[in-house]
């Protein structure tokens, strides 16, 4: 079985070589990410994680993983900011509160598709004015749901987490090890003498 990576995430390639999985092929999706009105952030975050894995073409023998990560200030979804100005205001919000990081992973082979969402609380520190500048300086915002990634030079922001840092950095290797596990992916070899 061949798997088909459905990200163009550098940070989900490496937490999958975390354990000992190289894809066998990248395809990322290309699906309309726009909430829905009303939307809240966890059935927003599933929903597109499923979209993203039904969105790849994939061949009999192949199996595909997606997933989503989104940050969601109370009821308010935080995507990806669309330039430094909203990236500010997102990080402006954040800072000093908690929030929660929700990252859904789908994987599908054929007609059947796995599904696991993880919650994780994060508490964001206050932010100075020099820190906010120098972090929106630094360009690490880009591409990255809420504004920041706590694996990069975000991470000093953030005191405490409750949960899963995969799943904050964009992919709960645990969950993810039993979906393709659930799918009949051989994660682990069964070659032992």
């Amino acid at each position: 079985m061949r798997l088909v990576l459905g990200s163009g995430s550098p940070r989900r390639k490496d937490l999958l070589a975390q354990i000992g999985l190289v894809p066998d092929s990248i395809r990322p999706p290309d699906i309309d990410e726009t909430p829905q009105p009303g939307e809240l952030p966890r059935p927003y975050c599933v929903r597109l994680a499923a979209e993203k894995a039904q969105a790849v073409d994939l061949a009999a023998d192949e199996i595909v993983l997606c997933a989503d990560t989104t940050v969601a200030l109370g009821r308010r979804i935080l995507g990806k900011p669309a330039d430094e100005k909203e990236a500010a205001e997102f990080l402006i919000k954040l800072a000093g509160r908690r929030h929660q990081v929700i990252t859904a992973v789908a994987v599908r082979k054929g007609d059947q598709l796995w599904q696991r969402d993880v919650v994780t609380g994060v508490k964001m520190k206050r932010l100075s004015d020099v820190e906010l500048n120098t972090y929106l300086a630094s360009g690490d915002w880009r591409g990255k749901a809420g504004g920041y990634a706590i694996q990069g030079p975000a991470g000093a922001f953030i005191p405490w987490i409750s949960g899963s840092f995969t799943a904050v950095v964009g992919l709960p290797v645990a969950e993810t090890a039993q979906l393709l596990q659930a799918a009949g992916y051989p994660l682990y070899s069964q070659t032992e003498g």
